[in-house]
């Protein structure tokens, strides 16, 4: 409270407007009713009877010149010790802190009393809504608050205020006329709240059309002189403006009266204009003196300029969003400070610029050209300058560049190349400050343009990164690469790539024998990604993909042993998706500029994939022969997958010696050559043959087991054409039964013990699958023998129980048991079979 009235200093009351004005001692008027309600109204004893002594000491103004302890006065020149200048920081961090508790204290009972405002307006207790109205509008008299945070008290009270502006609308709620009850807020005891209250009932009395807009509008500017603190003055204006907008006496508007023109609502809105800059330049000035007197602070040095005084006021600066305050605060920090400071800070300057709203006036006419000569100046008058600083420099042009200018890619290129000047003679950066210049540097136009196409653009981008270290330059290949992946920008030409691969050269190939330094994890992971751009290459013309793919593959076969794993699958996945997308088409054509063609590609995969086999990766060669040879089947080229099936095979023989890997390679190869249609009889024999040989030869009984009874899909086929060959079903069915068998006495030899009998559950289900089919080899006595072999082994004394197995066994017995019930054709095939 004694803030607010410490603030009537800066107010100042002026004549009253159409109504009979009355002072503000509660005094009542001779019309007897009005004069009651009055002293009723806004009648405070707890205010009113302060004594004179207690009113002059809360109604002091701020004094003219700021305290002492805060800046040196004129002409006096002590110096400071560094333990004052600590408590000046101090004081800056305490006030921000102050205000941030001001606002919430101010919030806060604006909140109270609105509770009651809203009690009272329940009620239609007009009494207390205008009592409580005022106590809330008394908050707004502060003078603590700086214009950012008043704003957030303001929009509290403001909201409040529309819903008193609604009870004022309605007579026969508070029973007052608008004109007793513009009179009436006008004797409200502090000159703010009144108003505040006046510009509120003078929007309902506009509205009521008793008395010409015109007249009313000119009442409300004119009192509003009574404000002249700029902050409160300019908030009170700005509600005038808010509450009057839709009531001026336009031409066409409901409140154009007779003597109303569009002049008189083009006059109230100039001089409320008025009013306001008059205002605002008034608090310019306020804000401008601050900085001038930070400025003349002794022992703020250019350290302390550049570390702790520029950074806090470009924070304000910044966070202000007002392009006119923007304006003027840049203004008032180049005039204030010493050049020799804005050229030492000449990066923090330019790195605040593109976070504003707009371009100050100083930066407006051929900015780019200033400051690229401004920086090369600097730069060459300062020969000691760490390079840190000259990048540093370079940086902040760049991203200041990408703001201001972002159309043009020659002003960018211009920055690349000066900063390929400054390094040009030196090793390659080491240190780490240098280098995080150099990655935020490079990263300035990625992160405007969301497009690593352009970056490819510009011809000094790669000049730069030949200046970092390995280590470094593999950081940077990996932003670039994230940044293609993060906004799934399409690699369209095959120059486009090379000039791609060749800023990423750190992580597609060895730079100088580093490679056994490296993190696995880390190299896993930048592979991967590597691995993850390559499908981002991609044109739909067929012969310029092909380039491309051609491109990929020169540069990554240079890639070492290690890398191959990671890239060479999709650069044959990018292949084979081609080849479908051209299948039919055919040619014998080699070279890179021929037309595209399965053949030519499918050759160009085939010695990829050699690669791979002398690693050796012979698993991962595997499965890309097989792959290959799918998509042969889906062209219809019978050699040719038939070729590839072959590589599979002799991979097998010669490379892969692991009993495992054989056993999911002859599974992998058994699963693919069942889909493939595309085989004659002989060759489709052949592959057959080998497969079901392979299977047998594998060093594990269980695993010879499960291959052969896997093989007979291979004379099984559900297609209408496909291979149904039951006598050989058969055969590998029971050759998988003799091998089982045979496990079972190996096992009984070694251990003591026949083991599980979980081969024979899998061969029996098995016989089911080919039973229900319709291979008439497969007959319900096999089943049934098979069956009683099971419970015959699992009741011997030699077995050893397993559940998983018997509950396997009970499974299908049940599933039998199911298929006899359910009646049908297939419940006649299962009836014979006795359980």
């Amino acid at each position: 409270m004694a803030e607010a009235m410490r603030a009537e200093g800066f107010e100042r009351e002026r004549g009253w407007g159409i109504a009979e004005k009355k002072k503000d001692s509660g005094e009542e008027s001779k019309g007897g009713a009005l004069g009651f309600w009055v002293s009723v109204y806004f009648f405070n004893p707890s205010s009113k009877n302060k004594s004179e002594k207690e009113k002059g000491k809360n109604s002091k103004t701020v004094p003219d010149r700021p305290p002492e302890h805060f800046h040196r006065l004129q002409g006096q020149h002590r110096a400071k010790s560094d333990r004052q200048i600590e408590r000046e920081r101090e004081m800056i961090v305490d006030g921000i802190e102050d205000e941030e508790k001001w606002v919430a204290e101010g919030i806060a009972s604006v909140q109270h009393n609105a509770f009651f405002m809203h009690r009272a307006l329940d009620s239609d207790n007009l009494r207390e809504a205008l009592k409580f109205s005022a106590q809330m509008l008394s908050e707004l008299r502060t003078s603590k608050l700086s214009p950012h945070k008043y704003f957030e008290l303001y929009m509290r009270v403001f909201d409040e205020l529309r819903k008193l502006e609604e009870f004022f609308k309605d007579e026969s709620r508070h029973g007052v006329s608008v004109a007793d009850l513009y009179e009436l807020v006008q004797h409200a005891g502090n000159v703010l709240p009144r108003l505040y209250l006046l510009c509120t009932v003078g929007s309902v009395y506009i509205k009521s059309k008793e008395v010409p807009a015109k007249d009313i509008l000119k009442d409300l500017v004119e009192m509003c002189r009574a404000v002249q603190h700029p902050v409160r003055g300019l908030f009170l204006r700005s509600y005038l403006c808010q509450v009057t907008r839709d009531k001026l006496p336009a031409i066409g508007s409901e409140y154009e009266g007779d003597g109303d023109t569009v002049m008189d609502a083009v006059d109230f809105v100039l001089q409320n204009f008025t009013e306001m800059n008059k205002l605002w330049v008034r608090l310019q000035h306020q804000v401008g003196k601050n900085l001038h007197i930070l400025s003349q602070i002794e022992g703020v040095d250019l350290e302390m300029y550049r570390d702790t005084v520029l950074p806090r006021i470009l924070e304000q600066v910044v966070n202000c969003k007002d392009e006119l305050a923007q304006n003027y605060l840049m203004d008032c920090i180049i005039q204030v400070f010493p050049d020799e400071y804005h050229l030492q800070t000449l990066d923090i300057l330019l790195g605040a610029c593109p976070q504003l709203q707009v371009l100050p006036e100083f930066l407006q006419v051929e900015a780019f050209a200033k400051l690229n000569n401004a920086i090369g100046k600097v730069i060459e008058a300062q020969v000691d300058m760490p390079i840190v600083g000259a990048i540093t420099l370079y940086t902040s042009l760049l991203t200041f560049t990408l703001r201001v200018h972002p159309d043009r890619l020659d002003y960018v290129d211009l920055v690349l190349g000066a900063c390929v000047r400054k390094l040009s003679g030196r090793p390659k950066l080491e240190d780490s400050r240098a280098t995080k210049q150099i990655i935020a540097l490079l990263s300035a136009p990625l992160d405007k343009y969301n497009d690593a196409v352009t970056a490819l653009t510009l011809s000094n981008y790669p000049r730069v990164m030949d200046y970092l270290d390995n280590d470094t330059n593999k950081v940077m290949a990996m932003v670039i690469i994230q940044n293609i992946l993060k906004n799934d920008t399409c690699i369209s030409t095959a120059d486009q790539v090379q000039a791609l691969f060749e800023l990423i050269k750190g992580l597609i190939r060895d730079i100088d024998d580093s490679l056994d330094e490296l993190d696995e994890e880390d190299f896993k992971e930048e592979q991967n990604s590597v691995a993850r751009l390559i499908h981002m290459l991609y044109n739909d013309d067929s012969d310029e993909m092909l380039k491309i793919i051609c491109t990929v593959r020169r540069h990554i076969m240079a890639g070492g042993q290690k890398r191959l794993p990671f890239t060479v699958p999709p650069v044959a996945f990018s292949a084979l998706e081609l080849i479908r997308r051209i299948q039919g088409q055919d040619g014998e054509a080699d070279g890179e500029e021929a037309p595209a063609t399965p053949k030519k590609i499918f050759r160009l995969i085939n010695q990829t994939i050699e690669a791979l086999s002398c690693i050796p990766s012979p698993d991962l060669a595997l499965r890309l022969y097989l792959q290959c040879a799918e998509a042969a089947n889906d062209c219809d080229l019978e050699p040719i997958a038939y070729e590839f099936f072959t590589q599979a095979f002799i991979l097998y023989e010669e490379e892969i010696a692991d009993s495992k890997a054989q056993f999911t390679a002859i599974h992998l190869i058994i699963g693919t050559l069942q889909r493939m249609n595309v085989f004659g009889v002989e060759n489709r024999d052949t592959l057959t043959h080998k497969a079901t040989g392979y299977s047998a030869k594998l060093l594990k009984k269980a695993d010879q087991c499960r291959a052969v009874y896997a093989c007979s899909h291979l004379f099984w086929s559900d297609d209408q054409d496909g291979i149904k060959d039951g006598e050989r079903v058969l055969l590998c069915l029971k050759r998988s039964l003799r091998i089982a068998n045979a496990a079972q006495q190996m096992a009984n030899v070694t251990r003591g013990s026949s083991g599980p009998v979980t081969l024979f559950v899998e061969i029996l289900n098995k016989y089911l699958y080919y039973f229900e089919k319709g291979n008439p080899r497969v007959t319900t006595s096999a089943i049934q023998d098979l069956v009683e072999l099971i419970r015959t082994e699992m009741q011997s004394d030699t077995s050893t129980p397993d559940p998983a197995t018997n509950a396997f066994f009970n499974s299908t017995l049940r599933y039998i048991q199911f298929q006899k019930q359910k009646g049908g054709v297939m419940g006649e095939k299962y009836d014979p079979i006795k359980l």
